[in-house]
């Protein structure tokens, strides 16, 4: 059973981040939250459109006031107003005793969904509206309170040699495996649902030796807009044998928020970006 067309553009909605700034970790984070569509592909002879419009009043005010009632959020009439969050819905009568809604939350400085589900509920009398508000409640509330992925610059990982005669610039098969490295570690960690990852493109590119300039990268970073910069580096031991680390600071302190070395001779080039993702994922992902 699929929502008809007429729901899905509510869904799709293009949202700009504001620009807010909470008071202090105590502040009321802001919610937006848009009347959800409603849709009667049921084909039932009866007009129910005035009880309909009235169901769907009630089912948003209470919503509205649940999530008011938590200390931790506000309702607020855009993301304009300073919202953190929007909330986005529809719902669709397709039978006499059963109706769908579809409901999206949008974290808008990240731009990214953190909740886009399907419910079904059934009836259409004022008890099984009420019912399928608090079960919606609970689930966009628990959306609300999942922590928004960090912003992280991942920048490319650089190679240092430490073998006795190193070749004269970077050869291109090493070019490539630490291309393949920084893809690898960026595609992990945004799968992890705890980062976003920021385009570093562009300006980022013009940058060389990240790991011998002292945090100059945080500058770059929190330009682009992150909340955190990652560094690494593939240290060549010998033509087959290398180490790699990385390295994780606050983009508005400099603060080195976490660092990770392999601290073992490990196999040769093809194997940098296994290593590179094994590494970052223990200390970043898997021990949070």
């Amino acid at each position: 059973m699929h929502l008809s067309r007429s729901i899905l553009p509510a869904l799709l909605l293009i949202v700009c981040p504001a620009a807010y700034s909470p008071a202090g970790a105590e502040a009321a984070i802001g919610v937006a939250m848009d009347d959800f569509s409603y849709t009667d592909t049921s084909a039932e002879p009866a007009n129910q459109t005035a009880a309909h419009e009235r169901r769907l009043s009630a089912f948003m005010a209470a919503l509205r006031r649940d999530i008011g009632a938590d200390g931790r959020y506000r309702p607020v009439a855009s993301a304009q107003d300073g919202a953190a969050f929007k909330v986005i819905g529809g719902i669709q009568k397709t039978s006499t005793l059963v109706q769908w809604a579809k409901v999206a939350v949008i974290d808008v400085g990240a731009r990214k969904l953190v909740m886009d589900k399907l419910y079904t509920f059934r009836g259409d009398n004022d008890e099984a509206w009420q019912r399928a508000e608090m079960f919606v409640s609970r689930e966009v509330m628990a959306a609300l309170a999942t922590p928004a992925p960090v912003a992280l610059a991942v920048f490319e990982f650089e190679l240092e040699d430490t073998t006795a005669a190193p070749a004269a610039g970077l050869a291109a098969s090493d070019a490539s495996y630490l291309a393949e490295v920084t893809a690898s570690v960026r595609e992990a960690l945004g799968q992890s649902g705890r980062y976003r990852i920021v385009d570093v493109s562009g300006e980022a590119t013009k940058a060389r030796a990240l790991r011998d300039c002292d945090g100059c990268e945080t500058a770059i970073a929190q330009k682009l807009g992150a909340d955190q910069s990652l560094i690494g580096v593939v240290r060549r031991v010998s033509r087959t044998e290398y180490t790699l680390g990385f390295q994780v600071r606050d983009v508005r302190t400099g603060a080195v928020l976490a660092r990770g070395d392999s601290g073992l001779r490990l196999g040769a080039d093809y194997s940098w970006k296994r290593g590179a993702v094994r590494l970052v994922s223990e200390r970043l992902v898997e021990t949070r």
